[in-house]
């Protein structure tokens, strides 16, 4: 049964998925070495809804949580980065999600007994969790429909077969649906956990992916997930479907390639281009894949050319980079489209740290 919610009202983005209060170590090293931690937050899709709404557009988070302290927690500080919680389902017998992580980026693959090769470790406590409840039934379409670009991510498809089914139907073909956003954002972890309970392994994002219009994909994790070598080009010859296909590059930048009837029947050429990544003091390895969703969704919001897209999106990435949880203040817009508006040597001479996006340090 669903709950009863408020009026929609139209926005400019919803971005659907789980969000869970994360514990940060107070130390580098392994989880059982670490004495304490910091309480945060932590959802790409949330992430993503919290830096759009700093670049100052409408943004809608909806998902469930607990009726416990941290699903307090989690709704209180997202809507006090002005995101609209009014579409978020509280679960009185289902907790909210958390996990512990140590320092690093997260791993893409793990051996026969677990390891992450010295990636950081990361241990979620989210089976059962209020989230993981999202399906057709307990989502109303209308409240993700009503926008102009719906963001959803593979880790929701992950979570149960019944998130598995929202997200088929929320990537699938039907009357009035948004623009759909897709970052696949594949977490080993998860997918191993759901191959042993017979759910579809990795495969299925290859195939959530193909019913989307704009795809974000690390090169790292197509070829983790998907098998897929070769460069940009051959993810692409992988993932034809998608108007829109970010090919995310770690260090060297990020190719985009963009149909030329960017949302029409997929007969005409790419426009192909390469921006390439900015020079950072890394403070935190987590969040800069949201940050590059969210400021490449901005500049398209806005109308802005491909190659302005990208440099929105390293910038907002940059931001996630130079603080150590997921959550970062993006750059204003004032700041940002001026970096963005730098000749090409300027901006690959660019270094940026700590504070340079909320104007306590000045980029060099």
């Amino acid at each position: 049964m669903r709950e009863r919610m408020p009026t929609v009202v139209s926005t400019d983005v919803v971005c659907l998925g789980e969000s869970m209060v994360t514990f940060l170590p107070s130390q580098a090293g392994r989880l059982a070495d670490v004495p304490s931690f910091e309480r945060a937050i932590g959802g790409a899709e949330s992430n993503v809804a919290c830096a759009l709404a700093g670049s100052g557009h409408s943004v809608r988070w909806v998902s469930r949580v607990g009726a416990d302290g941290f699903g307090d927690h989690l709704v209180e500080t997202i809507a006090a980065r002005g995101v609209d919680i009014g579409f978020v389902g509280r679960d009185p017998r289902r907790p909210t999600g958390i996990y512990f992580r140590t320092e690093g980026e997260r791993p893409t693959t793990l051996d026969a007994t677990g390891d992450s090769g010295g990636a950081a470790e990361v241990v979620y406590y989210r089976a059962g969790s209020a989230a993981s409840a999202m399906s057709p039934q307990t989502v109303d379409l209308g409240t993700v429909d009503d926008a102009d670009v719906l963001h959803v991510t593979g880790i929701t498809a992950a979570l149960s077969e019944e998130c598995l089914e929202l997200m088929r139907v929320l990537t699938g073909p039907r009357p009035d649906r948004p623009l759909v956003s897709f970052d696949v954002n594949y977490r080993v972890g998860l997918w191993d956990r759901a191959e042993a309970d017979a759910a579809p392994g990795p495969g299925v994002l290859l195939e959530l992916a193909r019913g989307c219009d704009v795809v974000f994909a690390g090169e790292d994790e197509a070829a983790a997930a998907w098998g897929v070598t070769g460069g940009p080009e051959s993810l692409r010859e992988r993932l034809p479907e998608p108007a829109v296909l970010v090919v995310k590059q770690g260090g060297e930048g990020a190719t985009a390639f963009v149909r030329g009837d960017e949302g029409g029947d997929g007969e005409a050429a790419d426009t192909v281009h390469f921006e390439p990544a900015l020079r950072i003091d890394v403070a935190g390895a987590v969040g800069a894949g949201d940050g590059f969703a969210a400021g490449f969704l901005s500049a398209t919001l806005r109308g802005l050319p491909l190659a302005e897209r990208l440099r929105h999106g390293h910038l907002t990435a940059a931001a996630a980079l130079t603080v150590p949880g997921d959550l970062a203040e993006p750059p204003s817009r004032e700041v940002a489209d001026r970096l963005v508006a730098l000749d090409d040597e300027d901006w690959r001479a660019l270094h940026l740290g700590p504070g340079w996006n909320t104007g306590k340090a000045d980029p060099s």
